[in-house]
């Protein structure tokens, strides 16, 4: 029987790791000397604190379409023109917009056509389309609907303290129907207590519940939404500082056999869970499946059936070593999920500082 949970909102989580430090190797250079070799390692606070994300896209973000009754016929503009669900609006009529409540002004106010340029993936899109009246409001429309901000849940992955640097979900963001990668606008990074976890099962992802701190200073700033996961820049509200340092390891560093993640699934208390790794793909170029791992820990299965949707980001530990992060679960077996190497996503994270 699961715990009782004492209020209940909407949660994500997400993990923080900490980045910084050398170590020292000790080589011979001839039969007679000896040097010093310094090898450069990432010293990271891992955590499995629940967070949550807001998030501005760059653009407008296209959602859904619809057809409009006008007083002749039954019509869809935005979809005859080409317009698509997930298309970013970047500019109408040469105007940039950054707003839902932007787009639908100048549509009101159009007296023709109106150029609209989208960004679609790697392409960028001119549309011309006409809007028509809808009888039944008597407004006029385009036949989308839009929308700037998003929210979501995830597990904080690192937090680095030489570039004040936070990681999480080892995954992106994406526009859901078109597996867009959403451009990162304005966004924060907050505190979540979890209050309830919905177990999953074979072919339905279970998800973690719970709220957002509002009234607590953020912990971030968005700065980057990438394929490899979210990564903002600290406010001064560390969330891992309690934690103990642990090296990153890297990939050769890393074997099949028993791991723990660390994630959160009641309050906001972070709990060591095992794992057996097993299967690693190494690779020369990020991904985010370099690790295969299933769920082990009679507690977590118990509790809510192994991984779960807002777990991503989640770090697993093995060997004292920080190896990488929970991004996937298996949909028809939720005992099993894919992780990415931690170096990938520390390597993505210097983007922000270099």
């Amino acid at each position: 029987m699961k715990k009782n949970i004492r209020r209940s909102l909407l949660v994500f989580i997400l993990t923080i790791a900490v980045i910084g430090g050398a170590g020292v190797i000790l080589g011979q250079t001839d039969s007679t000397q000896e040097a010093v070799r310094v090898v450069s390692e990432k010293i990271l606070i891992p955590g499995g604190q629940s967070v949550g994300i807001r998030m501005n896209v760059k653009g407008v973000l296209v959602v859904g379409l619809e057809e409009i009754e006008t007083d002749n016929e039954i019509v869809n503009p935005g979809l005859d023109a080409g317009i698509q669900v997930g298309d970013m609006i970047l500019s109408i009529n040469g105007q940039e917009v950054y707003y839902a409540d932007e787009v639908t002004q100048i549509v009101e106010k159009a007296s023709g056509s109106l150029e609209i340029q989208v960004s679609r993936k790697d392409q960028i899109l001119d549309f011309s389309v006409e809007p028509v009246t809808d009888r039944n409001t008597g407004t006029k429309k385009i036949g989308i609907w839009v929308k700037e901000k998003i929210a979501g849940i995830g597990t904080l992955s690192f937090y680095d303290p030489e570039t004040n640097v936070y990681a999480a979900l080892g995954h992106g963001i994406y526009e859901s129907k078109t597996d867009t990668l959403l451009q990162a606008g304005e966004g924060t990074l907050l505190k979540t207590e979890v209050r309830a976890v919905k177990e999953g099962e074979a072919g339905i992802p279970g998800e973690i519940r719970g709220i957002f701190y509002e009234d607590e200073a953020p912990l971030g700033t968005v700065a980057k939404n990438s394929q490899f996961g979210i990564y903002c820049i600290g406010t001064g509200n560390e969330a891992g500082s309690a934690a103990e340092p642990m090296v990153m390891a890297t990939q050769d560093q890393i074997e099949e056999g028993p791991a723990k993640i660390l994630t959160t699934i009641d309050g906001n208390k972070v709990e060591s869970f095992d794992v057996l790794i097993t299967k690693v793909n190494r690779q020369k170029e990020a991904g985010s499946r370099g690790l295969e791992i299933t769920v082990t820990d009679k507690e977590l299965l118990g509790y809510c059936g192994g991984i779960v949707q807002g777990m991503s980001g989640s770090p697993i530990i093995q060997n004292d070593r920080i190896i990488g992060a929970v991004t996937h679960v298996f949909v028809n077996d939720p005992t099993k999920g894919y992780g990415i190497f931690a170096e990938w996503m520390v390597e993505e994270s210097r983007s922000l500082t270099e």
